[in-house]
């Protein structure tokens, strides 16, 4: 995948990734019984205690990526599940590789491996202490749809900032080789975006209009306060990847930027698609009634009852 840097001509954004961001993004919402929030909640929370516990940020944001990108595909199938289930660490590995490998086409190529990699050979990470900014972001709900002078259109159930975070850094790492970015700049960046939503509520663009002259310096003090939760260096790495947040100047810049406006866009986007849904895709597209022992059973079940 050619790098784009020339921003006044030419493709400003990827478009072979489309539907693997697409399909990633419902990490935000797959739950499984016994864990709680979602994929992409504790995926936020584990980057977090790994990083207080001193890991490696650059290692980190891969093996993020790598699990997040597994996961699409794999749901809750994860490592640790396999562990329960009886699976051998190789077992396991060859199968998330498998997952990924199923989503990871469009992928930049050495991106791709760097990734597979972290997959094939996992490491564990010592957690150390959570922040309370994060458990605070993943209890802090987003907006929803605002406009100034608009009522709010509210959309349920509502993601939170703990994963619209971790979505956002995973894809920033997916965008990073079109526009030539550090992907571990990018993805630290993208996890300590809204570090003031731990205490803020969001009310959205609406919120920050109404805010007024008040806006910057509510954000800057509701930050200094996040960021003092963590020591050095720690502190230091993360203030200095929030720089890339102020405009699209740098190729970072352009990647966490392109990577939130991709989220945003399609956490809306998921709502309206499952409101359009039909039964002709459910039954025919992806085979609800599948191949099985019982199918023709099945059918005639549901043409006697004339359903659907």
């Amino acid at each position: 995948m050619a790098a784009s840097h020339d921003l006044a001509g030419g493709a400003q954004a990827p478009l072979p990734l489309r539907e693997l961001l697409v399909e990633l993004n419902d990490i935000k919402r797959v739950r499984s019984a016994g864990r709680d929030g979602s994929i992409a909640e504790r995926l936020f929370l584990q980057a977090w205690a790994a990083l207080t516990g001193g890991a490696d940020p650059a290692a980190l944001a891969l093996d993020i990526t790598a699990k997040a990108l597994a996961a699409s595909r794999l749901g809750d199938l994860d490592a640790a599940f396999l562990a329960v289930a009886g699976l051998s660490p190789g077992q396991a590995s060859d199968v998330l590789v498998r997952g990924f490998d199923e989503v990871a086409g469009p992928l930049d190529p050495v991106l791709a491996e760097r990734l597979r990699a972290c997959l094939s050979a996992p490491r564990d990470w010592t957690p150390g202490p959570l922040p309370q900014f994060a458990l605070l972001q993943a209890d802090q709900p987003r907006a929803g749809v605002t406009c100034p002078g608009k009522p709010r259109i509210l959309l349920e159930p509502p993601e939170n900032h703990a994963e619209h975070c971790l979505v956002v850094a995973v894809y920033g790492v997916a965008l990073s080789p079109f526009y030539g970015a550090d992907p571990t700049t990018v993805f630290v960046a993208a996890l300590a975006h809204h570090l003031h939503n731990a205490l803020m509520p969001d009310a959205g663009f609406t919120g920050e209009i109404l805010l007024g002259d008040h806006l910057d310096a509510v954000i800057a003090t509701l930050s200094e306060r996040a960021l003092s939760e963590l020591d050095a260096p720690l502190r230091g790495v993360v203030a200095s990847s929030r720089k890339i947040l102020a405009d699209d100047r740098t190729a970072e810049g352009r990647a966490f930027h392109a990577a939130d406006v991709v989220d945003r866009v399609l956490q809306i986007a998921q709502h309206l698609r499952a409101a359009s849904l039909t039964m002709d895709t459910v039954l025919g597209e992806m085979a609800l009634v599948h191949d099985g022992p019982v199918k023709g059973f099945h059918d005639r079940v549901l043409a006697d009852m004339r359903l659907p």
